[in-house]
């Protein structure tokens, strides 16, 4: 790529490591501040839109701030700047430093925010806490004489359909018998008039993120022989491999109390924990953040414990009765782990565009410990 990358270019290359549809409803990820246009030859990456981190971000000559937390996350009805987030907001366009955010959909993502806590632990993750809908997937299925097969499976890979990991164009394909009748009034790719007519066809089937199906069905119907077009959608079930927290194993059994002095030390913030220090643990449950509303989802993993942030007197407490372990260590020092690791996957796309990416030094966990 020649010249400087813009907030837009970094902006395309974050939605596909997290792409926006994977996110909660409620939530607000994307552009929050800016122009797309803006100049980003340099990226700051943080866990939080601070007044500091924003300040850091001018400093270093950056154009763009990523962040895990939305600067823009509860409705505003002004941008009043007596308001914080209404002032960041307007020093960030005065710097002409554009502000983008990755939040539930990187909790979701696979790396994503509770693999990075997971790693920082020693686990070794085997599967998903609670799967969610985000990374479905749905099957376009048309009707294609074969010798327009390849032209159309083509348009509509090139619009995103049929990736599965590290494989492009697959479809499935199965030849049979169509019949169609045209009025006089239609102008048939093959068949006659106001005759049966009976071709042909080749079924072809492909798997499409539901975010891309729009521009998959636009290219079939742009590549396909037939002035009609006939094609289905199917939702398809299943797991998906994406949804929250993180269920894992560690290398060998070890105590709670361990456990504990472990995540104090790896991730710097001394943590609470239910039950006793002496109960052995092997089986671990990790959600980043505030993960207290997936306590059920650990114990029906049977695991022997989780480890998580902001987790409530009562909710903790129902847990302990349950028998399961909870270390809690707080929002900030389970989300920070990620922060690194997002900066090393925006990484690849700096190859590509040419710019430079650099992790905050500010410490945005607003406890401080007494002193």
């Amino acid at each position: 790529m020649t010249g400087s990358p813009s907030a837009g270019d970094w902006i395309a290359a974050l939605d596909e490591l997290f792409p926006p549809s994977w996110a909660e409803p409620w939530d607000n990820v994307g552009l929050q501040v800016g122009d797309r246009a803006w100049p980003a030859a340099r990226v700051l990456v943080a866990l939080d839109p601070t007044p500091e981190v924003l300040e850091e971000a001018a400093e270093r000559r950056c154009g763009l701030l990523v962040t895990h937390h939305p600067l823009l996350f509860r409705p505003r009805s002004s941008l009043d700047l007596r308001d914080p987030v209404s002032r960041t907001a307007a020093d960030a366009i005065r710097s002409e430093v554009a502000i983008v955010a990755c939040h539930t959909n990187a909790d979701v993502a696979m790396p994503g925010v509770s693999d990075a806590l997971a790693e920082a632990l020693g686990i070794e993750v085997t599967g998903v806490l609670q799967a969610t809908g985000a990374g479905g997937r749905v099957k376009l299925v048309t009707f294609v004489p074969p010798e327009s097969t390849a032209k159309v499976l083509d348009a509509v890979a090139a619009a995103g359909a049929g990736v599965i990991g590290e494989y492009t164009h697959c479809s499935f394909r199965v030849t049979g018998t169509g019949t169609f009748l045209p009025s006089e009034r239609a102008r048939p790719a093959i068949g006659e008039r106001g005759e049966l007519n009976q071709v042909e066809e080749d079924r072809l089937e492909i798997v499409v993120p539901p975010e891309l199906l729009d521009a998959a069905v636009e290219a079939l119907l742009d590549a396909h022989p037939y002035d009609e077009v006939a094609y289905d959608v199917f939702a398809l079930a299943g797991r998906t491999g994406l949804g929250l927290g993180r269920v894992g194993r560690l290398g060998e059994p070890i105590t709670a109390g361990d456990l504990a002095r472990t995540t104090e030390r790896e991730l710097g913030a001394r943590p609470r924990m239910t039950g006793t220090s002496e109960r052995p643990v092997e089986l671990v449950a990790v959600c980043g953040g505030s993960g207290a509303s997936l306590i059920p989802d650990a114990l029906r993993a049977g695991v022997h414990a989780y480890v998580t942030g902001d987790v409530k007197h009562h909710d903790a407490q129902d847990a302990a009765a349950a028998g399961l372990i909870v270390i809690d260590a707080g929002h900030h020092a389970t989300e920070w782990p990620f922060v690194p690791r997002l900066a090393e996957r925006l990484a690849d796309a700096a190859a590509t565009l040419g710019g430079d990416l650099i992790v905050s030094d500010v410490d945005t966990d607003p406890f401080r410990g007494a002193s």
